[in-house]
């Protein structure tokens, strides 16, 4: 209970990533989804994300005014917005990524000691405990 309670209060928490980058979860994870796929249209990150295409929009806008992002008219569909990151967004993309480098190496490197026994043991205790934080939320 304490790991889901952890997890639900997380979601509000921003993040420093150093150089003056300070974000919540939910936006440093839309600017990695940019980075891993730039381009995508409102549409595909609604779908990426199991959200509406408002909640994306909405952040979207929101990440534009920071200046993390910029939008762009599909040449073939001018209904159709892409999105892609701007030099500070990629700035940030970086970041998160030394930002995981940094903070999850211990937890890699405690699983490569592992034998394949215990690797299944726990990955299907977390797949029990994914499904409970699913009902939770």
């Amino acid at each position: 209970m304490r790991l889901i309670e952890t997890i639900a209060n997380s979601k509000m928490k921003k993040l420093d990533f150093g150089e003056g980058i300070v974000l919540y979860r939910g936006e440093i994870h839309l600017i990695k989804a940019l980075g891993d796929h730039p381009g995508m249209f409102i549409s595909e990150i609604a779908r990426y994300f199991d959200v509406t295409r408002a909640v994306i929009s909405k952040s979207i806008v929101k990440l534009e005014l920071q200046g993390f992002v910029k939008k762009t008219v599909d040449p073939g569909d001018q209904k159709r917005i892409q999105v892609f990151l701007t030099d500070l967004g990629e700035k940030a993309f970086r970041q998160h990524k030394i930002f995981h480098d940094q903070k999850d190496n211990y937890m890699f490197a405690y699983l490569e000691t592992l034998d394949e026994e215990v690797l299944k043991s726990i990955s299907g205790f977390l797949l029990r405990a994914q499904k409970m934080i699913d009902q939770h939320f």
